[in-house]
């Protein structure tokens, strides 16, 4: 059980809990909620013992393992399946002391935790993990250099949920995820045996994942039962008996009031003005929560063009050698509202940069509507806004002869307010960032807005306004996100990405959810174009990687021979040792299944450093 006990604590001065209680249960899956800059992620620095309470307790089960992502995994030539085994720090102390131990009870106690942890069928599990999360085979072989750091976030949180802990803190985990990652996900949260608390703003996961919310609000912490939807009703329930009582409480101050301004200082009167003078200082106020008002954005009303406004003729577009996407012959009106559906690296991005003229196509035909102008949005470029600009001087730069005012009115349309536009972008929280991008996307009325990946940092309330905006815009949109419900609510056209091609997706999102958590991804090698590498690792790495795996297998080796001589003992076959022959022909089968997979990148690893020279 993990018991919130009346704990305080404030940064800079600014309280973010005072006096917040909350109980969760062991084995319960929650999400914790609440608009940005609360106090969520602070909440779980403060389980994890980083930070010091000012005040109260929080209590973790005696020997609990606490669990996270808090960074990516490090850019080294250690395979991605060895990365995720490294991080059960058990398992491998266990399987360290086996080698060495000595002691006849120690080796049976350390035989029999290590069964009771499957460590005989880690790597099976850590390779569906990194499956699920949208690593092929292959890639499971390759070292983490070779990936960039949102793909090795990635494997930080398939690191994670390998080691199991019995309390895992999971902060935003489908920011780096895709529509396909994030579907997974869910349904691997929603099956984990221990407590998950886990901060999230998609909608889809906190319906289908968890079975319980826990608000932060007004520095206090609520927890509801229910997926997020019956929260949000629960809520919105209170809220409204809360306002009634509240009116009703204003309307009887005032009768009061009134009473007392008119008869004070008439001599008859005065005790019974004294009186209630009394009462209203004896109301207890009813306060509404201290929320900010619902941040909408102001998109600019584009230009009506004649359509199409897009047009492609068997056209195919890649970056050069085979083209990823070909044979595209599709449309676009200024109504159409597509999103773009698609496994990871089919292709999504590519289309997108198509369309907003990143990329020129290497074939057929792409016609523009003249005048058209469009607006992309992708999460790169969040990390292309200056840092040392405000968002003033970012809309000065693109707007110079624009007077400040309008400028300053474009800010706040984006839920941008006075003290944000002073501040450089690089102290702005994530979603201000995105909140600022989006401004920029569409500064100049765009026909087509493309968004690849909008919600990522936006709170749920933000991504509410975003649905509105998107549902009185004018203009085409084309997205692609992992976000469900942002999809069901703004799109009324499926495009499938997939197999090179582009077409038309006649199901709903429901089918196609079905359809992914039914089918395995497919085995295949990822374009360079579907993901950007980092720095090849040295000679010097892949000669230790090489090595590591040649100890994997010898040492896979060493434990499949103990167990068949184990197998081999007439003794085991005397009446009464049923159970140990079953353990042990389970444990032989885990190893051969591990000797198969360990060889396999034994091999792989020593084409990688023959192909380096």
């Amino acid at each position: 059980m993990l018991r919130i006990d009346a704990i305080s604590y404030a940064v800079a001065g600014r309280p973010l809990f005072e006096a917040a209680s909350a109980v969760i249960p062991t084995g319960h899956r929650v999400g914790l909620v609440g608009r940005n800059g609360t106090g969520k992620t602070t909440l779980f620095r403060l389980i994890r013992g980083e930070l010091v309470l000012e005040g109260g307790e929080i209590e973790v089960p005696k020997g609990a393992r606490i669990g996270g992502v808090d960074q990516e995994v490090p850019a080294s030539a250690t395979s991605l399946i060895d990365t995720v085994l490294e991080a059960d720090a058990e398992r491998a102390a266990l399987l360290a002391e086996a080698e060495r131990a000595t002691d006849p009870a120690r080796i049976a106690e350390v035989q029999t935790r290590l069964q009771d942890i499957g460590a005989w069928s880690a790597e099976a599990r850590a390779a569906s993990i990194l499956k699920g999360l949208g690593f092929s085979e292959t890639d499971q072989g390759r070292a983490c250099a070779d990936f960039s750091g949102g793909w090795r976030m990635r494997v930080a949180l398939a690191g994670v949920l390998f080691s199991a802990p019995d309390l895992l803190l999971l902060d935003e985990p489908t920011n780096y995820l895709d529509l396909e990652g994030a579907l997974w996900l869910e349904a691997y949260l929603a099956r984990y045996p221990h407590t998950v608390l886990v901060i999230s703003h998609d909608r889809g996961l906190l319906n289908r994942a968890v079975g319980a919310i826990l608000h932060l609000e007004d520095r206090k912490l609520t927890l509801y039962q229910g997926p997020y939807d019956t929260f949000a009703t629960t809520r919105m329930a209170r809220l409204a008996v809360a306002a009634a009582e509240a009116k009703k409480q204003e309307t009887r101050r005032a009768h009061l009031q009134s009473f007392v301004d008119r008869f004070r200082y008439k001599a008859s009167k005065a005790r019974q003005a004294q009186s209630r003078l009394k009462m209203i200082e004896r109301m207890a106020p009813i306060t509404m929560p201290a929320e900010a008002a619902l941040r909408r954005f102001g998109f600019p009303e584009p230009e009506e063009l004649s359509p199409p406004i897009v047009a492609m003729e068997s056209a195919s577009v890649g970056y050069g050698g085979a083209p990823v996407l070909g044979k595209m012959s599709l449309r676009i009106d200024q109504d159409d509202r597509i999103a773009l559906l698609g496994r990871n690296g089919e292709g999504k991005s590519t289309l997108s940069k198509l369309l907003s003229g990143k990329l020129d196509p290497m074939g057929g035909r792409v016609t523009r509507a003249k005048r058209l102008k469009v607006g992309y949005f992708a999460q790169h470029q969040l990390d292309e806004l200056r840092a040392e600009e405000t968002p003033v001087e970012h809309i000065r730069r693109i707007r110079p002869d624009e007077p400040e005012a309008r400028r300053r009115a474009r800010l706040g349309g984006f839920g941008i307010g006075p003290a944000q536009a002073e501040l450089p972008a690089g102290q702005l929280s994530g979603g201000q960032k995105a909140r600022l991008a989006l401004l920029l996307a569409t500064i100049d009325a765009p026909q087509l807005l493309v968004l690849d990946e909008p919600t990522n940092h936006l709170d749920i309330e933000s991504r509410e306004a975003l649905v509105e905006a998107l549902t009185a815009y004018s203009g085409a949109v084309v997205l692609v996100s992992h976000d469900m419900h942002l999809l069901s609510l703004v799109a009324d056209r499926l495009w499938l990405v997939e197999g090179g091609r582009v077409t038309p997706f006649e199901d709903d999102l429901d089918a196609y959810r079905r359809k992914l958590l039914a089918e395995p991804a497919p085995k295949r090698e990822k374009t360079k174009a579907a993901r950007p590498t980092a720095k090849p690792a040295d000679v010097a790495d892949l000669k230790t990687a090489l090595r590591e795996a040649e100890a994997r297998v010898a040492k896979i080796e060493a434990l499949r021979a103990r167990l068949a001589d184990k197998l081999a003992d007439p003794a085991l076959y005397d009446g009464g040792k049923a159970r140990d022959f079953e353990a042990l022909q389970r444990q032989y089968a885990d190893a051969e299944t591990a000797l198969e997979r360990a060889e396999a990148l034994w091999m792989r690893a020593a084409e990688r450093l023959e192909a380096a020279g």
